[in-house]
């Protein structure tokens, strides 16, 4: 058994990541923001821990972390804003690699973004800085010597899980229900042996543990 943290963790991907890392036998660990959120977290099996990613020094969510074996950071600004995107993809993200390594976590699992997501629509100004600084938190995690996985996984739907995916170190544009990316996600904290890569991730025809199975 683990006990796995998630950054982000009331959001559409963490809330089923949850039950379904408890349903492995796993202790979730969701960190979340507001009050009303912790009886839904507690429901799903997780150990709700409150704070505010935005206010929380490197230090204060090391002492969060603490104990833990991996690190998911799942959080996301969900396109209200610049200001916030960079508060919380970006530097969110930055202080929580941080704190991993203050805490002595080897282990963390990021949700980032497909690299060709919004290419066939209009380039705003708001969601092209979203991309850029995607792809910096990706650079940074990169970089920081942990264990990491970069999860890249095509645009996201409310579709139910199929339990069948396509996923590779690079494969065509597409879509991906948010129940699948959650299953991805718990099927990695239970393959160690997929370590320092990225994962590009759509909706296909294989199941997940044959698809992570397959990864080099």
């Amino acid at each position: 058994m683990s006990k796995v943290f998630i950054v982000g963790g009331a959001g559409k991907v963490a809330r089923p990541l949850a039950a379904m890392l408890a349903d492995r036998g796993h202790e979730p660990i969701s960190l979340y923001r507001k009050p009303e959120q912790r009886e839904e977290l507690e429901a799903l099996g997780a150990t709700p821990v409150l704070g505010d990613l935005t206010e929380l020094s490197e230090d204060d969510l090391a002492a969060l972390m603490a104990g833990s074996d991996v690190v998911i950071f799942s959080a996301g600004a969900g396109g209200v804003g610049m200001d916030v995107t960079n508060a919380i993809d970006g530097r969110g993200l930055e202080t929580s690699v941080e704190a991993a390594k203050r805490a002595g976590i080897d282990r963390f699992l990021l949700v980032s973004a497909f690299p060709d997501a919004g290419r066939d629509r209009e380039r705003k100004e708001g969601f092209e800085n979203y991309i850029r600084v995607k792809k910096l938190a990706d650079a940074y995690l990169a970089a920081s010597g942990l264990d990491y996985v970069i999860l890249r996984p095509g645009t996201l739907t409310n579709d139910p899980g199929t339990g069948r995916v396509k996923a590779d170190l690079a494969i065509p544009y597409g879509t991906v229900p948010r129940e699948d990316v959650a299953a991805v996600l718990a099927e990695l904290v239970d393959r160690p042996e997929v370590s320092r890569t990225i994962v590009e991730l759509i909706e296909g025809e294989t199941p997940i543990s044959e698809a992570i199975g397959r990864l080099p």
